[in-house]
């Protein structure tokens, strides 16, 4: 990266979307940032992924289809998450919105088109939920469980370590920060929010 600066390019859900003006600050002059067009559209309505919000492992998947189809992605490295909209379960079947084999298999080839890419993949882990919140709200149309997002973090890990993606782990930094760490049933305070760019940017710096 001598003599030029690095370009990153993220693909995430709301988290993403909320911490994004933070760490698009703690780059500036560094690191150009930029991420899946459409905030305004997205922000809306946090738990519907439209526009920015990457949404589940297989919109992601045609997203990056459709990115490489149309000659790809300019930068350096791609950061992606994707598991929050996957885990959505439907309380009355218990039915995943993306079944955990096929979580798997999604991520596999988003490993591989990635691959045929410009940027180097950088996997961030899915944050936590408030399992107790999110489930007791009313007029939630689905659930998250703890669990569940702990159990497909495992996978993406064992995905990403046998691909040689580095992975930032804002899972469980985020879980570190104590209790008090929700605005709702996902979403995190401002001041969380900055602490998440700021360990993002700490790393990113550190990996260029």
């Amino acid at each position: 990266m001598k003599g030029r600066t690095m370009k990153i390019y993220v693909i995430g859900d709301s988290i993403s979307i909320q911490y994004g003006p933070h760490l698009q600050k703690y780059l500036s002059g560094a690191i150009e940032y930029s991420r899946k067009e459409g905030e305004e559209e997205a922000l809306l309505n946090l738990d519907n992924p439209v526009g920015a919000n990457g949404g589940d492992s297989s919109m992601v998947l045609s997203f990056l289809k459709a990115k490489a189809k149309a000659g790809g992605i300019d930068a350096d490295l791609l950061l992606l998450n994707c598991g929050l909209h996957d885990i959505k379960t439907n309380p009355k079947t218990g039915e995943k919105q993306i079944s955990f084999e096929n979580y798997k298999k999604n991520l596999k080839e988003i490993v591989s088109v990635v691959s045929k890419m410009k940027p180097k993949l950088v996997w961030i882990r899915t944050t936590p939920c408030d399992e107790k919140v999110h489930n007791s709200r009313p007029n939630m149309e689905f659930h998250r469980f703890s669990a569940d997002c702990t159990k497909y973090n495992s996978t993406a890990d064992k995905i990403m370590k046998e691909a040689g993606v580095p992975v930032i782990d804002l899972y469980t930094f985020t879980a570190n920060l104590g209790k008090d760490i929700y605005c709702d049933h996902v979403h995190f305070h401002e001041h969380i929010r900055e602490k998440q760019a700021a360990f993002i940017a700490g790393w990113l710096n550190n990996f260029s």
